[in-house]
């Protein structure tokens, strides 16, 4: 409610202007129209995915609907000239409508619940939708960063609690007066102190350590192959994904997304700030074919070294998100496995989100999980309060100073 008054608000006096700005006193339906159209796309959006827009139809049924004088039709009349398709304003009636994009008609792939159905490529699926997303858990990287402000894992800033002193590194921007003080006591004599006052030397000056939060470079690693395109499944890891998206925006986190299938592993998305290109890029992922593990995370190994290049104070969580099977190239575990080696020597933060769904489950994403050094949820798990663990640290077997 109070968001809809504030774009009233701005409404308001976006149309009042538009009047004073035509030379008018009084504020006719086409300011507020126009001012509908400055002031309410942007603020109609319920979540940062979502497209900015307005129906220009709908809004002029509202305006006439509510002060409509300047429009026709406003004693109820027909409209005078029903136009060549017989339906009011000239719109065809709806045996003359034509089947166009958005028409359901026209789309014979479409299944039930508006869902695509499979396009008949050869080892491939057109696109499931993404289930509606929820409520994550706080995935963050260990130890004690340096990275941008965000919201995510701790770091040292300039502003946060004060948590000790250190000496100062370059010019002194935060004095920590106790530490300072309790460093130039013992000298007092030596400096031959013999009044009031405290003798005060530059080595004495103690900078004041901070902490806060950081934000970090998420990286999503998204297993496209076709054991993970069975509808339902795919839909819920879009879901999944989608909803880590929402956190890293809250979070303002950099994201990137590397997808694998068939036989290789592309870049979807290179690192940005744009989370909603993210969201974009994971609606269109199509899946089928093999399992190339082993190129994916080589592939994301990659991105982060260029990305280490460009901004060395942001680090990185890598979430992998899989169901731990690797069938594309010779000897695929054998190489996912040394792949996935690489990130545990480096210290590279990852969880993996276990997409193995089923009575029998092999446990091979937990596999994974343990030779990338991190730690490995289920779907299920990643909004559970079973993983209260996660929320401090996703490698609670390595904790870093």
């Amino acid at each position: 409610e109070v968001d809809g008054m504030r774009a009233d608000i701005v409404m308001a006096r976006t149309a009042t202007a538009l009047a004073a700005w035509a030379g008018r006193t009084e504020v006719l339906a086409e300011d507020v129209r126009q001012a509908a159209l400055l002031a309410l796309p942007h603020r109609r959006r319920r979540n940062p995915f979502d497209a900015p827009g307005l129906d220009e139809d709908k809004l002029d049924e509202t305006l006439e609907e509510f002060g409509g004088q300047d429009g026709p039709g406003e004693d109820g009349d027909d409209d005078p000239d029903p136009g060549p398709g017989g339906g009011p304003g000239g719109q065809p009636e709806p045996d003359d409508a034509p089947q166009g994009d958005g028409d359901a008609a026209a789309r014979p792939e479409a299944g039930e619940g508006g869902e695509p159905q499979p396009s008949g490529g050869a080892g491939e699926q057109s696109p499931a939708r993404a289930a509606e997303p929820f409520r994550t858990r706080v995935l963050s990287v260990p130890g004690l960063g340096e990275g941008a402000a965000g919201r995510r894992s701790r770091a040292r800033t300039e502003h946060g609690r004060t948590i000790g002193a250190r000496r100062p590194r370059g010019a002194l921007t935060k004095l920590h007066l106790a530490a300072t003080v309790q460093a130039a006591a013992p000298h007092q004599r030596a400096r031959g102190r013999s009044g009031p006052g405290l003798v005060v030397r530059r080595d004495d000056l103690r900078q004041a350590s901070r902490e806060g939060r950081e934000g970090n470079l998420v990286l999503f690693v998204v297993d496209a192959s076709g054991s993970m395109a069975a509808r339902q499944r795919m839909s819920a890891v879009k879901g999944a994904v989608l909803s880590l998206l929402l956190d890293a925006y809250q979070r303002r986190d950099k994201v990137g997304l590397v997808t694998f299938r068939g036989s290789a592993a592309e870049v979807a998305l290179p690192p940005t700030s744009s989370v909603d290109a993210a969201a974009v890029r994971l609606e269109s992922l199509p899946t089928g074919g093999r399992t190339p593990l082993a190129a994916g995370l080589l592939r994301a190994h990659e991105v982060l070294r260029v990305e280490r290049l460009r901004d060395p104070a942001r680090r990185a969580l890598v979430v992998v998100v899989t169901d731990g099977r690797a069938t594309g190239g010779p000897e695929p575990v054998a190489l996912a496995g040394r792949a996935a080696r690489l990130f545990a020597a480096e210290g590279t933060a990852s969880v993996v989100v276990d997409c193995e769904s089923g009575p029998v489950r092999l446990g091979l994403a937990g596999q994974l999980a343990g030779e990338l050094g991190g730690t490995a949820v289920t779907l299920d798990e990643l909004r559970a309060d079973s993983i209260a663990g996660l929320v401090k640290d996703v490698q609670g077997s390595r904790r870093a100073a």
